[in-house]
């Protein structure tokens, strides 16, 4: 069949009824010919948003040294996984590997993998890193079984969420459909059954939204296992809050929130993160949901950026001081962002996170 995805959507729709958010999102995302992850860096200032990383080379280099200080405090493995799942253009990964350069043994130890589902963010990436020896991988299955030290940096947001609406009897999901006119939009189901929500109806009234992402959770399953297991840690920072309530569904075109359902393929799709339902995953400790700008003023982002400064003058020093306000300041991403990490029972948690 030919036709934009939008058209894609809405015959399959009228030909099998409304689907979950999460397979509209999946599709609209990762679709092998229209999808926005498959056809396009949507990255940057020419593209659709811009991760802390394209921001200041700061944010990568104290995520690395806290995985660093982490392995150290582990006993320093002689062989471990070094991954970032969703690492988009390699930025924090290239600024990761700088900063840990003079950690002796950490890169000796250290097996890059990045865990990428898209060949044209691989590709980019291969440039990035291209002095680095790197191993990607579709999924987390294929880490190795190995300590690792992980960072998922804006990767939860974007993976499909279901959303429930609570009914005077219960919870009816919100599925997306083609109205009379056409259009794409949300309906509800018929009210059904759904036991992983029970616990919900004690925190919620009529007409509220919960949402699940059952594949982050997998995901996490996953990397948490391998850390309780082998030891490391790993880092989530993403926008979101400990509990999950309310539609926090989006797209963002042009750096502007726009309409999910007009343009499918067109926009980058994301929600909020429930990191409680991460934290509750698998066996490992977990540490405090800590706002970024707590995170990295813990990591010494301060003295960092004083350091940077100290060799600029005009536009680069506004520009600088313009990155350090956007991802530490409250009204920026200081608190909008948040960290949290796993890491093994009775190991310290890395720096810069709260226990």
């Amino acid at each position: 069949m030919t036709g934009n995805l939008k058209d894609l959507l809405t015959r399959r729709i009228r030909a099998e009824g409304p689907i979950t958010l999460a397979d509209y999102m999946g599709t609209c995302l990762l679709h092998p010919q229209h999808g926005y992850y498959a056809t396009r860096d949507p990255f940057g200032q020419s593209g659709d948003f811009i991760t802390a990383p394209e921001i200041s080379q700061m944010f990568g280099e104290l995520v690395g040294l806290a995985l660093a200080q982490n392995w150290l405090e582990q006993g320093s493995p002689a062989r471990f996984t070094l991954a970032e799942v969703g690492p988009g253009r390699g930025t924090l990964m290239a600024d990761i590997l700088r900063a840990t350069k003079g950690v002796t043994g950490f890169h000796d130890a250290a097996q890059v993998y990045l865990v990428e589902a898209s060949e044209t963010l691989q590709g980019i990436q291969a440039e990035t890193l291209k002095d680095i020896n790197v191993q990607w991988a579709s999924d987390v299955n294929a880490l190795p079984d190995a300590p690792l030290w992980l960072v998922a940096n804006e990767f939860f947001d974007a993976l499909p969420i279901r959303q429930f609406q609570r009914a005077d009897t219960g919870w009816c999901e919100r599925l997306v459909h083609v109205d009379e006119q056409g259009q794409l939009g949300f309906g509800l189901a018929q009210k059904s059954a759904f036991a992983d929500l029970e616990n919900r109806l004690e925190d919620t009234k009529l007409g509220d939204v919960v949402e699940t992402c059952a594949i982050a959770t997998a995901i996490t399953r996953i990397i948490s296992e391998l850390i309780e297991t082998h030891g490391g840690c790993a880092l989530f920072i993403d926008y979101g809050d400990w509990h999950s309530l309310s539609d926090t569904f989006q797209a963002v075109k042009a750096h502007q929130i726009s309409d999910p359902f007009e343009e499918p393929g067109q926009a980058d799709l994301t929600a909020h993160v429930d990191f409680e339902a991460l934290a509750m995953a698998g066996p490992t400790a977990y540490s405090r949901v800590t706002p970024q700008g707590v995170f990295l003023e813990r990591l010494g982002i301060v003295q960092r950026a004083q350091a940077l400064a100290q060799n600029l003058s005009g536009e680069t020093l506004e520009s600088h001081i313009s990155a350090f306000r956007r991802l530490t300041h409250p009204d920026e991403m200081g608190t909008l962002f948040k960290v949290m990490a796993l890491y093994p029972h009775g190991a310290k948690p890395p720096p810069g996170v709260g226990v």
